[in-house]
């Protein structure tokens, strides 16, 4: 699988939020501005993004206001 830019720009803001445990509000909103940037999202962006969900819903990460 091909990686795409906005891919690679979404995995490292992710990965930040999880290195942190904790992501902001701007952060959020960020992640959600970098998947839909290209108006695709891939496969890969998809897995990520699901991920990303589930860590928010188990609690893994909080969601934080800042």
């Amino acid at each position: 699988m091909k990686l795409t830019k906005s891919g690679l720009e979404l995995k490292e803001v992710i990965e930040k939020a999880i290195a942190d445990c904790v992501i902001t509000n701007s952060e959020y909103e960020e992640i959600m501005k970098i998947a839909n940037r290209d108006g695709i999202i891939d496969d890969h962006e998809q897995r990520m993004l699901g991920q990303f969900q589930e860590l928010l819903g188990n609690g893994t990460l909080k969601l934080v206001k800042a």
